[in-house]
């Protein structure tokens, strides 16, 4: 087995097998992100080299895996053919895997359009995590996301379409105090129309060695605190109507929301409502991530 660079995988994929597909990321411009700042910079592995590892993972821990990562961290936009020959060979030799992950951006996603999706679906990938981070364009500008919101939409939309599962992750306070309202508003928007199967919170929490973290200290950009946060996903929670699954499954939320939308959506309020009753200092306080 061969691994290079850091190697993440989300946490609902925590008892999966991992084999590299991808190494670094392909954009690697995002300004809250440090992950591939640093390096090695993005390079597809050759398929014969992944088929090698999963077959080597196929002797050491037998038939019987259910579920398998792909990282590194956008590998959605290895070359389709490639990706379909080793989703492919996973299910020759896993017999009873459920379920093929991989993490991808919404540029990279609609770059293939939606034949290519459908193709990768045939070929047995299941599920996709995607940063959507907000749905308000002017936020994605200054995270440099890489994409728009129309663009998130028609990746997510397609996607679904090919009947792969989709993750949406959601950045709160990524668009700090200034554009709390329309992050909210414009992200539950975004959701609504693509309608995930999943959405994951997490909370804003400036990273060392990035732009946004130096926009944070030089006090252009002007943070959100814990009730502020918590406003915020009030916020968007009332104007979700996707019957998606709402998880925070992440050590930087200040609480955790778990339901089924929209049918757990009084319940979710009345739990924030409750956690914005206690003072600040009763939430974990500021700190700069080094992960």
């Amino acid at each position: 087995m061969h691994y290079e660079g850091p190697i993440y995988r989300p946490p609902s994929e925590a008892n999966s097998l991992l084999v590299q597909a991808t190494i670094g990321c392909p954009h690697n411009r995002c300004t809250f992100c440090m992950v591939y700042k640093k390096g090695p910079p993005y390079r597809e592995r050759p398929a014969a080299d992944i088929i090698a590892d999963l077959d080597q993972a196929r002797t050491l821990h037998g038939s019987g895996i259910r579920t398998l990562f792909f990282p590194a961290g956008n590998t959605i936009a290895m070359q389709t053919d490639a990706l379909c020959r080793i989703c492919s060979h996973a299910h020759q030799i896993f017999p009873h895997l459920e379920r093929i992950t991989v993490y991808g951006s919404s540029q990279y996603i609609h770059k293939k359009g939606p034949d290519e999706m459908k193709r990768l679906a045939g070929a047995g990938l299941s599920r996709i995590h995607v940063g959507l981070e907000s749905g308000d364009d002017v936020i994605l500008r200054l995270i440099k996301k890489g994409s728009t919101a129309r663009q998130q939409v028609e990746a997510g939309q397609w996607t679904l379409a090919a009947g792969i599962q989709l993750s949406l992750y959601v950045v709160l306070g990524i668009g700090g105090v200034d554009r709390t309202l329309p992050h909210a508003s414009r992200t539950a928007d975004v959701l609504n129309r693509i309608a995930p199967d999943f959405i994951r919170l997490r909370t804003f929490v400036p990273k060392i060695d990035t732009p946004l973290l130096k926009m944070v200290e030089s006090g252009v950009f002007k943070m959100l605190g814990p009730h502020g946060v918590l406003k915020e996903a009030a916020t968007m929670i009332r104007l979700l109507d996707a019957p998606s699954q709402l998880t925070s499954d992440h050590y930087t939320n200040y609480i955790n929301l778990e339901g089924r939308l929209p049918d757990c959506r009084n319940r979710l309020l009345a739990q924030i409502d409750e956690a914005r009753k206690r003072p600040e200092s009763d939430f974990r306080p500021f700190f700069i991530g080094d992960q």
